[in-house]
Parts: C-alpha cells; sequence; structure tokens
C-alpha cells in the first residue's frame, strides 16, 4: 500500500541495526522509504529512475563507497538539488570536506541523536 503523495527518501546504510532506526524516523517524518544495504543496490537505486526527495547516505560501504555513489547521484540532471546527509562514524574534517565537495548537503556524525536527527531533516523534506 503505497501512497504516491508521500515524499520518498532513499536510505543506504549497511548495519542493521542503523538501518532500521533511520527507516523508523523516516517514517515518522512521512516518508516512504527505500533501503539500500551496500554500494550495488544504492547504484541501482540511484539509477532506478525513481528520484527521492531526500537521501541518507552512509560514507563507508561495501563495494561502493558514500563518495562514489555521491559523485554518481550528483551525474545524473534528475538528482540535482536533492538534500543528501552524509552519515558516517568517521568525523574527521578531510572526509567531512570531501562530503562537502561532492554535493552532500549536511554531515552527520555517529553515533547521532534521533531526536536532533529528525529535527534536522524536517526542513530538508520541506525545501525538496
Amino acid at each position: 500500500m503505497s501512497d504516491t503523495s508521500q515524499p520518498v527518501a532513499l536510505l543506504v546504510e549497511d548495519d542493521e541495526s542503523i538501518a532500521f532506526l533511520l527507516r523508523f524516523l523516516l517514517e515518522r517524518l512521512g516518508c516512504r522509504v527505500l533501503a539500500a544495504r551496500d554500494g550495488v543496490e544504492a547504484m541501482q537505486a540511484i539509477e532506478s529512475g525513481e528520484v527521492a526527495k531526500l537521501v541518507l547516505l552512509d560514507m563507508m560501504l561495501p563495494v561502493h563507497d558514500g563518495l562514489t555513489l555521491l559523485a554518481r547521484l550528483r551525474s545524473l540532471p534528475q538528482w540535482d538539488g536533492v538534500p543528501v546527509v552524509m552519515l558516517t562514524a568517521k568525523g574527521e574534517q578531510g572526509f567531512v570536506d570531501k562530503a562537502f565537495a561532492a554535493g552532500a548537503t549536511a554531515f552527520v556524525q555517529k553515533p547521532f541523536n534521533p531526536t536532533e536527527l529528525m529535527e534536522r531533516l524536517k526542513p530538508l523534506l520541506r525545501t525538496a
């Protein structure tokens, strides 16, 4: 039972427990969630034709990392302007700089506070 009026969020996270929590948060925000567990599934989702209104993208993934996926996503005109929130346990400034240079909208370091994350995502969904 899919409601086409719901905004679609693409969730790319290989850690099952984090993915479960993020799906829950996105659904609470009224999103229909497309989930990918690794770089291959994420690449398929990006190239499938369905464009999300928001992307939560883990940096460290099997096969294709988050920066590779972000570069691919930003190379497709239909994804231009879609907010991409990068998630990672690596908070070093170099990773943050690379993510923003590649077109990330925001950066969230793990572990994160679920309530704070929801508050950060709300305005991104409104502008998407």
